[in-house]
């Protein structure tokens, strides 16, 4: 009987252990969870650009947009050939933000390619962006932009965010700690209590009394100075990138308006515009224009490698519907929603297409093999392909919106000047 005693305290004792060992675990959890949870809304602002989930792509599959369609054919009263959606990509090479309307300043649509990552090599900046190896992971990254709303509830013009003039958001997939201490971030994933991305946020403007130093990046050719925003990238991004926190070589730059890049070689002058166009961090051009017709064509060719090649992989900032596959190639100049546009010359593309937006993976040839096999059409450069038209418009501030009518003003023909001299080497292109 004293032993039977003895067996039953024990058998007892295990499962309170169990319990004390599984309380003590979940508290674990939430006390990590509530360190992890934090608010993403920026306050005293609104996030620009369409609801999350809409898109004005969510045809783009449509075999309709194969066929072009007379400019002159009422659709259900709007032009056939119009502004199909609107694309802003404010941090180079990363995610977009679909807009259904955009204002335009003279560096092209509002924010576009205003922020971009550089790495520090041979003693200088060099911008970073997915063409260069071991950089896919930035098509991941989703920045969104939060812009003051006097409407807002929290609005108060001494908040940081209304003096920065708005905040820029950097979402990335979240990184795990190896073995055990990953734990709770699994199961708060699990539980939906944790976002799979880690967020942060930077000023959309450096304040006048902040500490964003301006410093030489090289851009191609180009050396410009801009803001160093590196001292608000948190490790966890570092991580996600492979950069090493403790050699300081990644880095996030703003643009600085004093410092933009003025635009010759197929630019119209200033002479001619009564201003000289100028870019922030687009490769060339303010604004970058294609066709869904023409995406369309080179899509069903590229079906047996890539079944469903979006139009997304080639990051124009207006997608126009209505003109047949390649109409655009001689366009000279047209107005869209009553603006003149210069079409300066067409989109040479490189190879960063290849790489899928969605998952980031890089294809080993698509589409870009395809593009070289029948679109190597321009005298200007014959070793790499056309589609797309890059745009100066002759205007310095007006707005774009989803439906505006495409007239075609002038055509005509078109050569492209290159950027690099004959066997000019440099970074990154």
């Amino acid at each position: 009987p004293p032993m039977s005693n003895v067996d039953i305290s024990h058998g007892g004792i295990l499962p309170n252990l169990i319990i004390i060992f599984l309380l003590s675990a979940l508290f674990l959890v939430l006390k990590t969870l509530t360190t992890l949870k934090t608010s993403n809304n920026p306050k005293g602002c609104r996030r620009l650009g369409l609801p999350p989930g809409q898109s004005n792509l969510d045809d783009e599959f449509d075999p309709k947009y194969s066929q072009g369609v007379p400019s002159d054919q009422d659709d259900h009263g709007r032009p056939s050939w119009r502004v199909k959606a609107l694309f802003s990509y404010p941090l180079k090479s990363c995610g977009a933000v679909e807009l259904q309307v955009s204002n335009v300043v003279p560096t092209g649509l509002e924010f576009d390619r205003q922020f971009v990552f550089a790495e520090y090599n041979n003693d200088e900046w060099n911008i970073r962006t997915l063409r260069n190896a071991g950089f896919n992971r930035l098509a991941l990254i989703h920045p969104e932009i939060w812009v003051p709303d006097p409407s807002a509830p929290d609005y108060d013009a001494d908040l940081p965010e209304i003096k920065s003039q708005g905040v820029m958001l950097i979402s990335y997939p979240r990184m795990l700690p190896a073995g055990w201490s990953s734990l709770p971030i699994k199961v708060g994933m699990a539980l939906k209590f944790l976002k799979s991305q880690q967020t942060f946020q930077v000023p959309l403007l450096p304040p006048a009394d902040s500490k964003f130093p301006l410093v030489p990046v090289k851009i191609w050719k180009d050396k410009v100075l801009a803001h160093d925003y590196g001292r608000l990238l948190p490790a966890s991004l570092h991580a996600y990138l492979g950069s090493d926190t403790s050699k300081n070589t990644l880095t996030l730059l703003r643009a600085s308006a004093p410092h933009s890049r003025q635009i010759f070689r197929n630019a119209p002058r200033k002479e001619d515009l009564g201003f000289q166009p100028n870019t922030a961090f687009a490769d060339a051009y303010p604004i970058h224009l294609l066709s869904i017709s023409s995406h369309r064509d080179v899509a069903a060719r590229c079906a047996y490698a890539i079944p469903r090649l979006s139009i997304r992989r080639f990051r124009a900032n207006v997608i126009v519907q209505g003109p047949s596959a390649f109409e655009e190639d001689h366009w000279k100049r047209l107005a869209i929603g009553g603006t003149e546009i210069h079409a300066s010359c067409r989109t040479v593309r490189c190879r960063l297409p290849n790489v899928d937006p969605l998952s980031g993976d890089r294809h080993k040839a698509e589409p870009d093999r395809t593009l070289k096999s029948y679109r190597r059409i321009d005298d200007g450069d014959r070793t790499n392909a056309c589609l797309g038209m890059q745009l100066v418009p002759a205007k310095e501030k007006f707005v774009l919106r989803v439906g505006d009518s495409v007239e075609v003003l002038e055509t005509g023909e078109h050569q492209y000047i290159k950027m690099l001299a004959p066997g000019e080497k440099v970074e990154g292109v």
